[in-house]
């Protein structure tokens, strides 16, 4: 009798479809959160691969900064439109002059963390109780922490002492009035895991993720994108031009990008094979404001 084995970017997507759909058999009203990087496209793929020919049990929801990279937001509704999926867009601008918040100034300053009270508001505005997002446990400490179904409560607040045991892949979407789960299907995924699923299923992503001249603020060390009313430059700047690519595609204002020839699929995963620094670690700046940033964010009910 033959056996069957399944690789293990196999057995990867298997156990992601499989968290998918527990989702859209344990929640009324769950969205996908996405923002058009690599990690939020490779969610959508696998959902193509969960609920194909049928249409997606959630919508795509985005909660765009203002700052976020043209070529991602392109991509993001480029793929929606092609797709035929419902996307909702909600704006950080309009939260904080809804809410009159106090945007942050200075050096290094983002819009990344306000992003949380437009999440929240969007939750609420569509009440939904569960919204899957693309995080994995190998970006940032504080999200090795975090379960695949992460229980909120009703004001999106995380403890990572209050955490439900998933033994055997079980996974626990009960909730009460008011709070919703945070669930994330490619949580045991690597970067090289993303990319290498990418290369196999042969996925669409947007060219900043490739090799290509741009002209950047070279500061402390970091190459960050020139963009207009977002960065401010200071006198230490200098202003440069270098061929790099992004690893990952957050807001403009606190992502940096990577010196790289890698302009193709293949030359992208080598390199990331080589390094030994994080995604995160080695280009967000809003990660290294101190060592508990992230948690500290995702206990204010950031994603």
């Amino acid at each position: 009798m033959s056996t069957y084995k399944l690789d293990y970017l196999d057995q990867l997507e298997s156990e992601a479809i499989q968290i998918m759909r527990e989702v859209a058999g344990q929640f009324e009203r769950p969205a996908l959160l996405f923002s058009g990087g690599k990690d939020s496209i490779t969610l959508v793929h696998l959902a193509l691969k969960a609920f194909r020919p049928g249409k997606f049990p959630f919508p795509l929801v985005h909660i765009d900064t203002g700052h976020n990279f043209q070529e991602a937001t392109d991509f993001r509704d480029w793929l929606a439109e092609s797709l035929g999926e419902k996307l909702i867009v909600r704006y950080v601008e309009d939260t904080i002059r809804e809410k009159k918040l106090k945007e942050p100034t200075g050096r290094n300053a983002s819009r990344n963390a306000l992003q949380t009270f437009t999440l929240l508001d969007t939750i609420e505005e569509f009440e939904f109780d569960a919204c899957i997002g693309g995080a994995r446990r190998d970006e940032e400490k504080a999200r090795a922490k975090e379960r695949v179904f992460s229980v909120r409560d009703e004001f999106g607040s995380w403890d990572p002492k209050l955490q439900r045991p998933e033994l055997w892949n079980i996974y626990n979407g009960k909730i009460h009035k008011g709070e919703n789960v945070r669930v994330f299907p490619i949580s045991n995924w690597t970067e090289l895991d993303v990319w290498n699923y990418i290369k196999r299923e042969n996925i669409d992503l947007p060219s900043i993720y490739f090799a290509h001249e741009r002209e950047l603020i070279l500061r402390d060390g970091k190459l960050l994108a020139t963009a207009k009313g977002v960065i401010q430059t200071e006198e230490s700047d200098q202003i440069v031009t270098r061929r790099v690519r992004f690893r990952t595609v957050g807001d403009i204002s606190c992502t940096a990008a990577v010196e790289s020839d890698a302009d193709t699929l293949e030359a992208a995963i080598a390199e990331i094979q080589a390094t030994r620094i994080s995604e995160r670690g080695e280009t967000r700046i809003d990660d290294q404001v101190s060592e508990a940033a992230m948690e500290d964010r995702k206990k204010g009910g950031y994603f």
